[in-house]
């Protein structure tokens, strides 16, 4: 007799999609607040830098703290956790006049992505659905990110054309907030092999940590973190600095985009929009690809792509070029590396697993913000810190080769 197929779409991945949705879309806006807070506060740019990299350690610090505490109190209670946290820390960093304050609040906010973003949403997510649909699954679910991302970045420059930045804040934490309204669809079973069920954390963790793979898999993530991070932070300031001139007659004048600074606004956007197609293409290869060569692909791209843009002239053109390569390239690395932790590792302790590994890529977020900051207060340009992510790019592409893509299970029984 042959078994029902499970569906795809199921509540708990609608609700995790609506949870992870609005809480990216917040989070890549913080970008564009870059120039508007610099400019009230007479700061120089390393300064809010330092505040959204320590945002992004504060995140990976989180992830498998909040990735236990969903494993160990339920996700929902987890998800409403993060949310408090990421609300709290905007609200206060709305009244905040000095870089040590925002610093420290976005510690917060870190903690409020990390409760509400992948580590637990993909590890609930990927628990609810059947071995078929997994590698989509946790692809729909980065994609929704993505999809957040398309207009959160749009948005916030919208709001700052109406509202003082602090305003924009206080309005951003009502939305995460609003998330929580999902939160009755997110009801997930913990399906698990009866090995994986007798197995305690600190079995599992130190099995990974023996691992070479598991090693790989953590340095790989590493320049993921570097680039999107330093990209969403600082690439809206970049083109408006440096990009060319657009043209008052042509395509883009005539759909609005008048100015360099709406261009950067528009570039993150155009980032999330290809990202979506990108990220849903990664998920279906992931299932009939090894994951670990799609991984190495990805990087190779990314590497290509920024090398060449840094190279040629910066032009309105040659933005949204890369906005669409960058784009397809994105998060597109996510579901392919929750979707090895939980094939080499199981799904009984994903959560922590993957936050683990993403801790690697929030400390790439850390140095590719913090450094993107601090170098341009330096040299006056992007271009150094650029080339550094041009060449961990290329360092991932390589790691991930070695990586052994398969059960430790049945690595133990050959």
């Amino acid at each position: 007799m042959e078994r029902a197929r499970t569906p795809l779409l199921t509540p708990v991945l609608v609700g995790g999609c609506i949870v992870i949705m609005l809480s990216f879309a917040i989070r890549a806006s913080f970008g564009v607040f870059q120039i508007p807070i610099a400019q009230d506060f007479g700061w120089p740019r390393a300064e809010f830098s330092l505040a959204i990299a320590i945002q992004n350690l504060a995140w990976g610090i989180g992830q498998p703290i909040f990735g236990a505490i969903a494993e160990k109190m339920g996700d929902r209670r987890a998800i409403v956790l993060g949310a408090l946290a990421y609300a709290a820390g905007l609200i206060a960093a709305a009244h905040a006049t000095t870089p040590e304050a925002h610093q420290l609040l976005e510690i917060l906010v870190g903690f409020g992505v990390a409760g509400t973003g992948f580590g637990v949403v993909l590890a609930v997510v990927g628990r609810a659905s059947s071995d078929e649909n997994r590698s989509i699954s946790l692809a729909i679910a980065t994609a929704a990110g993505s999809a957040g991302q398309v207009f959160g970045a749009p948005a916030a420059e919208a709001l700052l054309g109406v509202y003082p930045w602090q305003t924009v804040f206080l309005i951003f934490a009502g939305t995460i907030l609003a998330s929580l309204l999902a939160l009755p669809l997110i009801r997930a079973p913990s399906p698990a092999s009866k090995t994986e069920l007798e197995e305690s954390l600190t079995q599992v963790l130190g099995q990974a940590f023996r691992d070479p793979s598991y090693v790989m898999i953590f340095l790989g993530f590493f320049s993921c973190g570097y680039q999107l991070a330093f990209i969403t932070a600082h690439f809206p300031a970049m083109v408006t600095e440096m990009c060319g001139a657009i043209d008052p007659s042509g395509t883009l004048a005539s759909l609005g985009v008048s100015s360099t600074a709406t261009l950067g606004a528009l570039a993150i956007s155009i980032i999330g929009l290809a990202n979506i197609a990108g990220t849903l293409l990664a998920g279906w290869l992931g299932k009939h690809f090894p994951k670990k060569y799609l991984l190495a692909l990805i990087y190779l791209g990314r590497t290509i792509a920024a090398g060449l843009f840094i190279l040629l002239p910066i032009t309105p053109a040659s933005v949204i070029a890369f906005s669409v390569v960058m784009g397809a390239l994105w998060l597109a690395t996510v579901p392919l590396t929750s979707g090895l932790v939980a094939h080499i590792y199981g799904l009984r302790y994903m959560g922590t697993l993957y936050g683990i590994v993403f801790f690697s890529h929030q400390l790439g977020s850390f140095l590719g913000v913090w450094l993107g900051g601090r170098m341009y207060d330096i040299y006056g340009s992007y271009t150094a810190v650029w080339w550094v992510g041009v060449g961990v790019g290329a360092f991932s592409a390589i790691v991930h080769l070695p990586v052994r893509e398969e059960p430790v299970g049945l690595r133990a029984a050959a």
